[in-house]
């Protein structure tokens, strides 16, 4: 990596730095206030969410963001499980192996809390990158987008589950 490109923690301050712009080449991330982005901050921080960018010193800016969350189990001993997710290296900035040195940083982060596996979900197109970062295809992704906003107990109701 390039001396001008620093790895580090996310900041506050990179909410000026070009973060939910480099957000937005990855999926849906319309601008939200200061307020609301020091409030997501400080959520993420109380949880285990870890999130890591990487700062062109030159010009200031976001240039390539992954994240890792950290979920305590009740398998396997009471152990945790490592999650990355929103990996994003700037268009104009990939090819400089940024998004490997994320992933890597990741992973020895997940090693160091004491994570039994990372895993990870990605689009057809971007497995071979992480196959390259040594993980392997395992399972099928499922989702269930969610856009309704009513209260669980309500939904669960409806459908008669608890």
């Amino acid at each position: 990596m390039d001396d001008h490109m620093i790895l580090r923690r996310l900041e506050i301050q990179d909410a000026d730095r070009g973060f939910m712009t480099l957000l937005g080449q990855l999926t849906s991330a319309p601008d939200v206030s200061r307020g609301e982005f020091e409030e997501q901050y400080n959520a993420r921080e109380q949880q285990a969410c870890h999130t890591l960018v990487i700062e062109d010193t030159k010009s200031g800016q976001i240039v390539g963001t992954a994240s890792l969350l950290i979920e305590r189990k009740f398998i396997r001993g009471c152990s945790k499980a490592g999650h990355i997710e929103d990996v994003v290296v700037d268009a104009s900035y990939r090819g400089q192996q940024l998004g490997r040195r994320l992933i890597e940083a990741l992973v020895a982060m997940a090693r160091t809390i004491g994570c039994y596996k990372v895993i990870l979900d990605c689009a057809k197109d971007n497995a071979d990158f992480y196959t390259k970062c040594s993980f392997e295809e395992k399972g099928v992704e499922m989702a269930q987008y969610l856009t309704k906003s009513e209260p669980w107990w309500i939904a669960s109701s409806a459908t008669g589950k608890h």
